[in-house]
């Protein structure tokens, strides 16, 4: 065999080896689908932020805004999750805004508080879980596919990292608090979803 044929040949495997390689990299992150971070939907800065004491969260709770409505576009959406963390922050004097992360109606993922950090959207939980909200309202509606798909892919991507138990438990959040959210439609179909959990764990509100 020349040398031309060699050079050649070496080639042809260096560049298969890259192709295996980067379909390996795609199969592999495929469910760390890209997050719009603070920056880019202009939050403000946390006032405190606390790490998740034990990781992996077993749970994962899922949320609907109710107000605000559903957001159909990327900037509507951002407007959203300023007005959110307004609401939170300035009005109820939490630390940031409540959720981990946000879903868009098409499908486009926003960072909350992010991965690790305990939130404040499900007391008695929020140390020990990943706190997803959909905006909108869905008591007689679902979120579009893209939300469901993409709620399900940030899930994945969160196992894949560490940050939630592989056996994770699934839940909506009237399981663990005396609420409508995540509306009756979309809970109905969250007990359908992997993972679900039967849980029932609400404290009653005390009378006054």
């Amino acid at each position: 065999m020349g040398q031309r044929a060699v050079v050649v040949e070496l080639c042809s495997v260096i560049a298969i080896i890259l192709l295996m390689s980067e379909g390996a990299i795609v199969r592999r992150d495929a469910s760390c689908l890209n997050i719009v971070t603070r920056a880019e939907w202009s939050a403000k800065p946390a006032k405190q932020r606390d790490n998740i004491t034990s990781l992996p969260v077993p749970f994962v709770i899922l949320h609907h805004t109710y107000i605000p409505k559903d957001c159909n576009s990327s900037e509507e959406c951002k407007e959203a999750m300023r007005s959110m963390q307004h609401m939170h922050q300035d009005l109820r004097g939490w630390f940031d805004i409540g959720y981990n992360f946000c879903v868009g109606e098409t499908g486009e993922v926003y960072e909350g508080r992010g991965w690790d950090i305990q939130g404040a959207h499900a007391p008695r939980y929020n140390n020990r879980s990943t706190g997803i909200c959909f905006i909108g309202d869905f008591m007689n509606s679902l979120p579009t596919p893209e939300m469901m798909e993409a709620a399900k892919d940030l899930i994945k991507c969160g196992v894949n990292r560490g940050s939630i138990a592989e056996d994770y438990k699934l839940l909506g959040h009237r399981q663990v608090r005396n609420t409508l959210c995540p509306g009756d439609t979309f809970y109905e179909n969250i007990t359908t979803w992997p993972h679900w959990d039967p849980l029932q764990d609400v404290v009653p509100v005390p009378k006054q």
